[in-house]
């Protein structure tokens, strides 16, 4: 796909958003369905299911999901698409790479051994290897337009209002 190719299958929502807007809030679902055998659920995906458990830090055996990966790779996965289409627009031709995500979390926290310690991910870092012959300057602002648009990055960055229901 070329920018004129991504502008034209673009245009027809941008204006329907512009027009509308409410219609450009899309809504965004995921449901976990708990395991009865043990310390795991199952995550269904548009592709299958994933079964998530215990870190091994925490007490698992490592064979399953462990959700501060998952975290990460919605990160990778939203950065990659991201950049392919501002790429794409930008008319920089990126021939492969990698984009890289990695993240620490401390496991004293999620165990409740000392409650002075953050529990999740206190330090991520985003890390773009990029096979392309775009000079460095464009190549930043590609990044940094990748930053800027893409969504599970920026819902980092500003957390959104979580709101828990209980029966």
């Amino acid at each position: 796909m070329n920018a004129d190719q991504l502008r034209a299958l673009q245009a027809p929502l941008k204006q329907r958003y512009r027009e509308t807007p409410d219609a450009a809030r899309i809504p965004a679902r995921a449901e976990a369905q708990l395991n009865a055998d043990g310390i795991a659920c199952r995550i269904a995906s548009w592709h299958g299911e994933t079964i998530a458990g215990l870190h091994a830090a925490a007490g698992g055996t490592g064979e399953l999901a462990c959700s501060a990966d998952m975290l990460l790779e919605a990160i990778v996965a939203c950065a990659g698409v991201t950049l392919r289409a501002v790429a794409t627009a930008m008319g920089i031709e990126v021939r492969g790479g990698r984009i890289v995500a990695t993240g620490t979390w401390d496991a004293r926290g999620t165990l409740g051994i000392d409650r002075a310690v953050p529990i999740g991910l206190t330090d991520i870092t985003l890390r773009f290897e990029l096979e392309a012959d775009a000079a460095p300057d464009r190549l930043a602002r590609l990044i940094e337009t990748t930053e800027r648009y893409c969504v599970i990055l920026q819902t980092l960055r500003q957390p959104p209002r979580i709101t828990v229901e209980t029966p």
